[in-house]
């Protein structure tokens, strides 16, 4: 018997709650009750067909505080038809990856209408968060009580709830038992091994688990690099010859390691279903907004935006935009520069100690310059990003990781016109000292400073707050259930994980330290490896314990991350050719012709940016049994398309036969 929406029933007074929806203190009773009716009612009503109940009941909102907190969960069927709803790819028995339907459930491996374990609890709270993300107005001209917070057909009711302050935060429960069954595994116990990552990616999902697999890829990837460095790095500087054979080691180790990651990343994706996933047909994110109309491709009542006026917005606005603040960002840094030479002249001519500190003053200023310039500059890039109206999450993400990297390259930039800078006034070793303590500042006190607040400190003030809030709820004397009480009461104040951007971030400059300057300092993939070896286990404790549990996000790479390091290692290939074809010993093989110089490098360089592409080319991003399944897969469907356009055919056929008097049915099987 087929099972729809219309036939559940959304007033279980007893159920598994998975997203604590936190309301402001003052809302209205009229604005609950609407709220409450959108979330249980039926999905051709308009509504999400969800459980919803108040944390506290009529009687222990007497004694307690914290009154406008609700639990929201889905019975059984309700998940499983989400699941359909939002495309999940799960195992078949014949151990192929297909996208999940509730019609056809018992040809899914592990599926058994007794087990409630066949969607992971994060599988089930992102259906939750897409159910409730896709409430959106119909008739209403406002929130109920809140006539200023307006309403037009197809926005979303849970983006202008929160913009207009009424709900405070929507956040996923943990799973107390399965976090410390995961930490036991994952972090606890400090022992050089492989992280859980299937395990991670069942508890946060694909997005976090991909982080983890990318850093610890990553980490295992720059040992080489430090290995090899660290013998090279006691050598005589002057000797140039061995840091060309390690700037060619270097380029082709940036190419391989990227290009086998894709294959690890796909062999994973697809195992967890997400490569095949149909993301292009996905319901757009909370903040797209249009006219309200039918999806011609899904058939799906959506806001409806033309794709013209989104790149009219790109090319017009946005793009102008960045390369303004590029442009003032290079003027900036010219001044620093100017401030530098004259802080260096002056000190040449006196020699003073006022002017020797005086040589600090233009670092230390555009220091602080550059990073107010950052913050404004990444406020500036998200506003303009959601002003774009992008209808899929990812491609948000992506517009706004390429707008926010492009304005980071001025910190690459900066130490490559310092390197210039030095090698013009022919100070070669200041060069290296400059480099070696950049890169140390960069690879050992930045980042250990960024684990001790980003992880060490958090942690410490939550478990504070933790043992304040067990007193608080010992002493109460209410009949409630306190565990859960606790729980939530904890979670709440938590921080909220922002996303992978700045893990990412991390790598990426460590990537390009390590690509662009291991040439003129070749420890810094030692540094960046023992940095990392710490980072796995401080980044998997703000994981669990710091920051509330995020919600799972399907993926099928690191998206434009991988853009991103591929530029990285094009432009490292550039840079190390020019750092070599500028250093003193280079030079002095051609004392008269820079003309030959020039030359000779621009074909090496090409040369070796020949042998990146090829390399590229040869290794293929997917492996061939994953290639053969993907093609296995699209042939299948094709066939099931055939079938059923043959038995659509033949149906109209048979029906146009009967209303003959040719019709046989001995010879015609209707």
């Amino acid at each position: 018997m087929k099972v729809t929406l219309s036939a559940l029933d959304t007033y279980e007074s007893s159920f598994t709650p998975l997203v604590v929806i936190e309301l402001a203190q003052d809302v209205k009773e009229e604005t609950k009750e609407w709220l409450k009716n959108r979330i249980i009612a039926k999905k051709k009503d308009g509504g999400a067909q969800l459980l919803f109940r108040p944390l506290l009941n009529k009687y222990e909102k007497e004694t307690l505080e914290n009154q406008n907190l609700y639990l929201v969960g889905a019975s059984k069927i309700r998940l499983l038809l989400g699941a359909e709803a939002v495309g999940l790819v799960k195992e078949c028995n014949d151990n192929t990856m297909r996208a999940f339907t509730y019609g056809t459930r018992q040809n899914f491996k592990g599926f058994d209408d007794n087990n409630d374990d066949f969607l992971t609890m994060a599988e089930c709270q992102f259906i939750i968060k897409h159910e409730l993300e896709n409430l959106r107005a119909k008739d209403e001209k406002m929130i109920p009580g809140y006539p200023q917070a307006k309403l037009y057909p197809g926005k979303s009711l849970l983006r202008r709830l929160l913009t207009s302050g009424i709900v405070i935060q929507v956040f996923p429960l943990h799973d107390n038992e399965a976090l410390k069954k995961l930490e036991d595994t994952w972090y606890t116990r400090l022992a050089l091994k492989y992280q859980p990552i299937d395990n991670i990616r069942g508890y946060f999902g694909e997005t976090i688990a991909l982080y983890f697999g990318f850093l610890e890829y990553f980490t295992f990837a720059l040992i080489p690099m430090a290995v090899i460095g660290l013998p090279y790095y006691l050598f005589v500087w002057e000797d140039y010859d061995k840091y060309v054979i390690f700037a060619s080691f270097n380029l082709i180790w940036s190419t391989v390691i990227l290009e086998v990651w894709k294959r690890g990343c796909a062999n994973m994706t697809y195992r967890w279903g997400t490569l095949v996933m149909k993301r292009q047909f996905e319901e757009p994110r909370p903040g797209f907004h249009g006219v309200l109309g039918v999806n011609s491709i899904t058939g799906r009542e959506e806001p409806l935006y033309p794709s013209y006026k989104r790149q009219l917005r790109i090319y017009l606005v946005s793009l102008p935009f960045v390369c303004l603040c590029l442009y003032f960002s290079l003027y900036v840094m010219m001044i620093y520069f100017d401030l530098e030479i004259w802080a260096l002249g002056l000190h040449e001519n006196s020699g003073s100690e006022w002017t020797s500190v005086l040589l600090y003053v233009p670092s230390i200023i555009y220091a602080i310059v550059i990073e107010i310039m950052n913050r404004l500059y990444r406020y500036a890039a998200e506003f303009l990003t959601s002003w774009e109206n992008h209808r899929l999450e990812s491609a948000y993400q992506n517009h706004l990781i390429l707008k926010v990297l492009v304005f980071f390259y001025n910190t690459i930039l900066y130490h490559l016109l310092k390197i210039l800078f030095c090698l013009l006034h022919n100070c070669i070793y200041a060069m290296v000292l400059l480099i070696s303590f950049s890169l140390a500042t960069l690879l050992i006190t930045s980042q250990i400073l960024n684990q001790i607040v980003e992880s060490l400190l958090p942690y410490w003030l939550q478990k504070k707050h933790g043992v304040r809030v067990k007193r608080k709820v010992q002493a109460l004397k209410a009949d409630i259930d306190a565990t859960l009480y606790e729980q939530v009461i904890l979670e709440k104040e938590m921080g909220t994980y922002m996303g992978t951007f700045d893990d990412y971030l991390e790598l990426f400059l460590q990537f390009g330290y390590v690509s662009l300057f291991s040439c003129v300092y070749p420890l810094a993939a030692a540094f960046a490896v023992l940095n990392n070896f710490t980072e796995v286990n401080s980044d998997a404790l703000k994981m669990c314990r710091v920051f509330k549990r995020p919600f799972s996000e399907p993926s099928a790479s690191i998206g434009v991350w991988q853009l991103a390091f591929e530029t990285m290692s094009v432009i490292s290939v550039v840079t190390n050719c020019a750092l070599i074809g500028m250093s003193p010993q280079v030079n002095a093989v051609f004392p008269e012709s820079k003309t030959d110089l020039i030359l000779i490098v621009v074909a090496v360089e090409h040369a070796l940016l020949a042998l990146k592409f090829i390399l590229a080319f040869a290794i293929p991003d997917k492996p061939r049994h994953i290639q053969v399944k993907l093609a296995r897969l699209e042939f299948e469907s094709l066939e099931a398309l055939k079938q059923q356009v043959r038995a659509t055919v033949l149906k109209n056929e048979c029906i146009s036969l009967q209303d003959t008097e040719q019709y046989d049915p001995l010879l015609v099987k209707c």
